[in-house]
């Protein structure tokens, strides 16, 4: 392939360029971190252990991290409370989802509400639930909730708006009801593209868990990250993001390995 077919505008992803340009991006950025931090005194260093800590130092702070600090608890907290968050947001945004698709009535009732809560600071929500919920998990599950439920609602609207108008009036025309047509036509079509949203969202979750912990969480990676902010080692502030963000890749290979499960007639593209 020439580099002019390469550069192609929307040109088709190859598996094994994709998988290499990955692995080069990914080990570009260790390698500048390592550029960045590596000398045996601080003074030599580009970046100071207080900015940017060593890849190794990070590496090597793991066993402390598990052993003294309770990794493998503060992982349960977190994700038990992303869990339940997630779970109120799911039970709340895809019924009124699918109801601000089918109905312009409701749609046009909810989106002025729905437009505002996209534009407001999650970071906002932090001191609006502490002085609604106190500081007991309740604050944490309803924060994780709310930050859950502004991103997931629109797309499940989204999902349901774009089943094709055929579909809808071909089960009139057979004499479907309008409940019929909502729950045996508009969204079966449309629960793949809501499984992604679900997806998505709950990936996203993952990120605003240092938010929830920010106050009084006793356990958690939010509360490993303040804590050793405030104390030390600051080595594992990265240890737990570089957790963090292996949870949410461990578990968007799940959710996509699951999706693919649930909904085999999925377009997946070519990807040779």
């Amino acid at each position: 392939m020439t580099l002019k077919e390469t550069f192609k505008i929307r040109a088709e992803s190859l598996r094994r360029r994709r998988f290499l340009l990955g692995f080069a991006s990914v080990f570009s950025a260790l390698f500048i971190w390592w550029l960045l931090t590596t000398g045996s005194q601080v003074e030599t260093r580009i970046l100071s252990p207080q900015i940017l800590p060593n890849p190794l130092e990070v590496l090597s702070s793991f066993k402390a991290l598990i052993a003294e600090r309770g990794l493998l608890m503060g992982i349960g907290y977190s994700f038990f409370r992303t869990t339940v968050g997630f779970m109120i947001a799911v039970a709340v945004a895809v019924p009124l989802g699918i109801l601000m698709a089918s109905f312009t009535p409701v749609r046009e009732f909810f989106r002025p509400l729905s437009t505002i809560g996209g534009y407001v600071p999650i970071a906002v929500l932090v001191p609006l639930t502490l002085s609604w919920f106190g500081l007991g998990e309740k604050q944490k599950y309803i924060f994780l909730a709310m930050a859950t439920f502004v991103l997931l609602l629109p797309l499940v609207v989204s999902a349901m708006d774009r089943v094709d108008e055929v579909y809808l009036q071909t089960a009139y025309t057979l004499g479907a009801t309008r409940r019929q047509a909502i729950l045996e036509v508009l969204l079966p079509i449309a629960l793949v593209d809501i499984y992604d949203g679900l997806c998505l969202t709950y990936g996203v979750g993952w990120g605003y868990i240092i938010m929830a912990e920010v106050i009084d969480a006793k356990y958690g990676l939010g509360s490993l990250i303040i804590s050793s902010q405030r104390r030390g080692p600051y080595e594992h502030v990265y240890a737990v993001l570089i957790v963090i963000v292996l949870i949410s890749v461990l578990i968007n290979w799940t959710l996509n390995a699951v999706g693919g499960w649930l909904f085999p007639y999925r377009e997946t593209g070519s990807g040779r």
